[in-house]
């Protein structure tokens, strides 16, 4: 809970899940996060898999954003790399993150291709 928010969804080394009433903590390897297409879709599966209803994020592409909503899972964007885990839990508890319509802008800053 103490460790910093990776502001990228798709390319997050892992996920916390939390449950907001027992504060119960499941971590999982973000498997996804080296591919180099796709990375949100997987890691939106992934969180598919585990029966999550809402995600905190600092950013989240277009198909990650897609695949989620369509699963009616809540979508908040705004986190910051500066921010904890345990900070991000607490200002959502207070209300503090607003339901996000639109994915990002482009992909969700991912790593980009190259030569």
């Amino acid at each position: 809970m103490d460790s910093r928010v990776d502001e990228r969804f798709g390319r997050a080394p892992y996920f916390q899940l939390f449950d907001t009433d027992t504060m119960d903590v499941d971590t999982i390897s973000n498997t996804a996060q080296f591919e180099k297409r796709g990375a949100g879709v997987r890691a939106a599966q992934i969180i598919l898999d585990k029966g999550t209803g809402a995600v905190l994020t600092g950013s989240i592409g277009p198909n990650a954003f897609t695949a989620l909503n369509t699963a009616n899972v809540k979508i908040y964007e705004g986190t910051s790399g500066s921010d904890t885990v345990r900070e991000v839990v607490e200002r959502f508890k207070k209300g503090e993150y607003k339901e996000t319509s639109t994915p990002a802008r482009g992909h969700g800053g991912g790593f980009r291709g190259g030569k």
